[in-house]
């Protein structure tokens, strides 16, 4: 047995990704209604802020790892637009299909394939920009993904990671009461799975830290990488630049 963290559960870490697509699977359907519920709406301010920092511009390749339901990659298509292309993956089918819809019914039509970010099917230096939101936490081998990323982004190109991270000190005691009591309930109440809210809310406790994280984008090649603290660290976007 090769162990691995499941929230806090010890498990085998081959059978960490199917128990993470049960948990996206049982949510894909209700994911955005819950996003906007758990962070009262900040989800949406925080992805923006990452699309600033990204800071696209026509003609440029971005890939959107883990892309969900499609947030990032509506946003990044029409600022590389006409002659950029938006990839949009994800590991889950059942994610990934709602975040096609999604976007179809915006009139929108990007590349949209399954794919594991541990092993991803680009060529070396190819996009511009790699984006994986709320994502890096449920990956079991985060290190060789991160490798991958940078791998697949060109010289002088960046990787922007926006997740769940540590919080300020003096908000952290309520935050624990939150993310323990409140997130599992409205789970229960909305998608009808306590369980995987649950798991949010433990998985958030066992990733890394800001300056962990950092030093993890060092060791994957990049060059330079920023933290951003987002409210108080409850996110924090870190930027990594290929030199």
């Amino acid at each position: 047995m090769n162990p691995t963290h499941f929230g806090f559960e010890t498990v085998d870490e081959r059978d960490k990704a199917r128990r993470v697509r049960g948990v996206f699977d049982s949510v894909a359907s209700s994911y955005d209604v819950m996003n906007d519920l758990m962070s009262a709406g900040l989800h949406r301010v925080w992805k923006r802020y990452a699309v600033t920092v990204a800071h696209p511009r026509p003609g440029d390749r971005v890939l959107d790892i883990a892309g969900g339901t499609g947030d990032l990659s509506l946003a990044f298509a029409p600022l590389v637009a006409p002659t950029g292309q938006v990839v949009h993956t994800d590991i889950n089918e059942s994610m990934l299909r709602a975040g096609r819809d999604r976007l179809l019914d915006c009139g929108v039509l990007l590349p949209t394939l399954v794919c594991d970010a541990e092993q991803l099917p680009f060529p070396d230096d190819y996009f511009d920009i790699v984006t994986v939101a709320f994502g890096l936490r449920n990956m079991t081998h985060k290190e060789l993904a991160l490798k991958e990323m940078n791998r697949i982004v060109r010289p002088g190109g960046k990787l922007l990671v926006l997740e769940f991270s540590k919080v300020a000190p003096p908000l952290r005691k309520a935050y624990d009461w939150y993310s323990f009591n409140i997130l599992p309930q409205l789970g229960a109440w909305v998608a009808k799975d306590e369980a995987s809210y649950r798991y949010l809310a433990e998985s958030i406790r066992m990733h890394p830290d800001q300056e962990t994280l950092r030093a993890m984008l060092r060791d994957a090649g990049f060059g330079h990488v920023d933290v951003h603290n987002l409210s108080a660290g409850v996110t924090a976007l870190h930027v990594g630049l290929k030199c």
